[in-house]
């Protein structure tokens, strides 16, 4: 449960560090995603998913 609450808590400093440092990226970021497709945002996210459980799997 631990290792679950570290991940949690260095996830919110990974996703709070493109606002903090620059915001306006964040927001042509956001401009540009909400014009894309559902599939590609879904193609994404479990590209997203699966990267991180192989990086995951080399790390452990």
């Amino acid at each position: 449960m631990r290792d679950l609450a570290a991940a949690f808590c260095l996830m919110l400093v990974l996703e709070g560090l493109v606002p903090f440092l620059n915001p306006g990226l964040l927001r042509r970021t956001a401009a540009l995603t909400s014009q894309l497709p559902d599939r590609a945002l879904r193609l994404a996210g479990l590209g997203s998913m699966l990267a991180g459980l192989l990086l995951l799997q080399l790390v452990r």
